[in-house]
């Protein structure tokens, strides 16, 4: 038997396949994380996104997300870029 891995405030964001972050989590509930996607700011993203948890990093699947949350993990790092 395998102890569930949780995930906890401040865990950092990563897109699956990504090397650098795109937020952190802010609230988890049980159905959902409420985190802080760098420059878009806080929003919800589904269980069901997630991939993988493990060494505080939650992997997300942008592929399971609304067009809006894709575009916004894809230009999280823009203003870093400037």
């Amino acid at each position: 038997m395998t102890t569930p891995v949780q995930v906890v405030v401040g865990d950092e964001l990563f897109a699956e396949g990504a090397t650098e972050p795109f937020g952190a989590v802010r609230h988890v509930k049980p159905h959902e994380l409420v985190v802080d996607i760098e420059g878009f700011g806080d929003t919800a993203i589904p269980a069901a996104a997630v991939t993988a948890v493990h060494d505080h990093k939650v992997v997300v699947d942008p592929a399971r997300l609304p067009p809006q949350l894709r575009d916004a993990i894809e230009h999280a790092h823009d203003v870093e870029d400037r």
